[in-house]
């Protein structure tokens, strides 16, 4: 899943992203409830985890600004405030789950599984399509033309990003926060290596490339034009 988490909390963040990203997650992260909202309503993700106290804006805000918008986001709070009238008080606002601090990690993990599934039973559940390449996001398999194309985790990650922007120009900066969550731009391969491996499996064994490099600045993916 791709996973925004907002937490102003470096040592949970930390311990959060870790934990969700060995488990294939791909995480983003803010510390502020203005950029949280600003994240769910710009991008596509699969489930925001949000504080109940952050620091711009609090989350109950967050959720009800987004519900409010029609944007139907799955929702987990994770919070310290563990009272009943707290939880229901979440719940009422638009959360799916309220999980309370301290936690242990099986069980956030347990409920982001839970509402992955809940989320993937819905029949509006994201699957990316750019010409005859789909993408399905819960499931996490690709096909073309009808065939299952087996990526690795970090080529899934890369393959979204891709799709999620096609038709439009994706930098290798781009690539390195969203994929390796660099937020600099290290004197590394990675991406070129990955678009190889990538285009090895999307491209090569079908008549039309969809994987176009765009000289000096990135990638960009899009069908016959």
């Amino acid at each position: 899943m791709k996973i925004l988490l907002a937490e102003d909390d470096p040592k949970v963040a930390s311990f959060i992203i870790n934990g969700l990203s060995e488990n294939g997650h791909s995480v983003d992260h803010v510390t502020d409830g203005r950029e949280a909202l600003t994240y769910c309503l710009y991008n596509n993700c699969d489930l925001a985890i949000l504080d109940r106290m952050m620091p711009g804006m609090d989350g109950l805000s967050v959720v009800r600004a987004l519900r409010a918008a029609r944007n139907q986001t799955p929702v987990l709070f994770l919070t310290a405030l563990a009272d009943v009238s707290d939880r229901v008080e979440g719940l009422a606002a638009g959360a799916d789950d309220y999980l309370v601090k301290p936690f242990h990690f099986s069980e956030l993990l347990a409920r982001v599984v839970a509402l992955s599934r809940r989320h993937k039973d819905n029949p509006t559940a994201p699957v990316l399509i750019v010409h005859d390449l789909s993408l399905d996001l819960l499931a996490r398999t690709a096909r073309r033309q009808g065939q299952v194309i087996e990526l690795q985790s970090k080529e899934f990650a890369l393959l979204e990003v891709l799709m999620r922007n096609a038709g439009r120009v994706v930098t290798r900066t781009m690539l390195l926060e969203q994929v390796w969550n660099f937020n600099f731009e290290p004197n590394t391969t990675v991406v070129e290596t990955h678009v190889s491996r990538l285009r090895a499996k999307v491209d090569k064994p079908f008549d039309l490339p969809l994987i176009h490099t765009v000289r000096s600045t990135g990638y960009s993916m899009h069908g016959p034009r």
